[in-house]
């Protein structure tokens, strides 16, 4: 499968927000995620990482 985690960066530590990701979207307010059976929901999160090999997306709040 191609679902990846989605974890938010919180100082020197990463807190997982989302397994199996199915859509990850930079949008005007943040990023949109989206799991197989979850709605999307919006995080106001900058992209910082995509790790394809790892299946791992790192986000970082908006400040």
């Amino acid at each position: 499968m191609c679902q990846s985690t989605v974890y938010m960066k919180k100082g020197n530590s990463e807190e997982e927000i989302l397994r199996d990701a199915i859509l990850v979207e930079p949008c005007p307010e943040g990023v949109k995620i989206q799991g197989f059976f979850e709605e999307p929901k919006t995080i106001p999160a900058k992209i910082v990482t995509i790790d394809l090999l790892k299946h791992k997306i790192i986000l970082e709040p908006i400040e």
